[in-house]
């Protein structure tokens, strides 16, 4: 029989498998729910920072829920504060946020040694559980999570001032994309070095509603192929999530070089995928629905969803840390029992 991480890099091949993968990647699309943590002991915020418990937690939720992946981190701060932005790591509901970025234009930011960024913060905790997971677990893929580089450059530099400069000032801004793509080209390569199987992307302030077809082409999708190429060279296959409404950039994502696309709930899957042929996707059961609704409801849009053909089952976005444990399983046994 096939194991969980044979079925995921067979559908990243784009070849055929018995049912889609149900998967939640982790970083933004993480699923440390309250009731998870209660259940496991292993809770947030001490996890973020400790590789043991990082491990220890990620692997309660691949236990207790049955997606076939285990994902970390558990956040999208690890990038910013190694950038040296201000974080707090949040409490056992709250997911760590950033609370001051470095620099308020783009042109005000000073490029320190990605090398010694990459040796410090909580880069060695995320790579250390890496290693503890792939060798507790070698038959689940293990996913490594990344903040895309337009969102680790708005934690870096004043979003609103940076969306602003990119009309502006795109020079400036294309330097610190690059600077920004550097060192997440770099957190890359080590987690894939400790075991990871697949590196996943998501980028929530590159989205064709922020930046339009122009801005996402020109800020977004060279640099997101950057790190795409980067991870390839490794043999290693990658994910990007993309939020929000894809219409204004849909005639745009076959220049991406990514291996899947998910997407937000609002988006047709279906119709994206005639939209363009061959494309892998992901996604995209909403998280509302898996916040607030029925377990009737949720079994109903996952299994719509496998019968329109989508590649890989996922939650749409972020799970709230108030999501329950038994729609989480609806989802995924929909997609498992058929």
């Amino acid at each position: 029989m096939i194991n969980p991480k044979e079925r995921l890099l067979t559908v990243l091949r784009g070849d055929k498998v018995d049912r889609p993968p149900v998967i939640c990647t982790g970083g933004m699309m993480n699923a440390a729910t309250v009731e998870i943590m209660n259940n496991s002991g292993h809770t947030l915020p001490e996890a973020h920072s400790d590789p043991q418990l990082m491990a220890d937690l990620a692997a309660a939720i691949y236990e207790q829920t049955g997606f076939e992946n285990i994902g970390i981190p558990f956040c999208m701060t690890v990038e910013a504060e190694i950038l040296g932005s201000e974080v707090t790591y949040g409490t056992l509901a709250c997911e760590p946020k950033i609370t001051k970025e470095v620099f308020l234009t783009a042109s005000e930011v000073i490029m320190r040694d990605v090398n010694e960024m990459l040796g410090s913060g909580r880069v060695g905790t995320v790579v250390e559980a890496v290693g503890i997971l792939a060798k507790r677990y070698p038959d689940v893929p293990i996913i490594g999570n990344l903040t895309g580089p337009v969102s680790t450059a708005a934690s870096l530099v004043d979003p609103v001032s940076l969306l602003k400069e990119f009309r502006k000032k795109p020079k400036d801004c294309h330097r610190v994309l690059d600077y920004v793509t550097d060192l997440l080209i770099g957190f890359a390569k080590q987690m894939i070095a400790n075991g990871a199987t697949i590196i996943s992307i998501s980028d929530p302030t590159a989205t064709g509603e922020i930046l339009g077809p122009n801005m996402f082409r020109e800020f977004a999708i060279p640099y997101i192929n950057r790190i795409v190429d980067a991870v390839h060279e490794k043999n290693i296959p990658i994910l990007l999530h993309i939020c929000g409404n894809m219409n204004t950039v849909r005639s745009l994502i076959s220049e991406i070089r990514a291996d899947a696309i998910s997407t937000d709930a609002v988006v047709n899957l279906r119709e994206l995928k005639a939209y363009i042929p061959g494309l892998t996707t992901m996604g995209n059961v909403s998280t509302y629905l898996l916040q607030f609704g029925t377990t009737e409801k949720v079994a109903s849009q996952t299994r719509r969803l496998v019968k329109d053909g989508v590649d890989i089952i996922s939650p749409a976005c972020g799970l709230s840390t108030s999501t329950s444990l038994k729609l989480i399983k609806t989802m995924i046994d929909a997609v498992k029992e058929g």
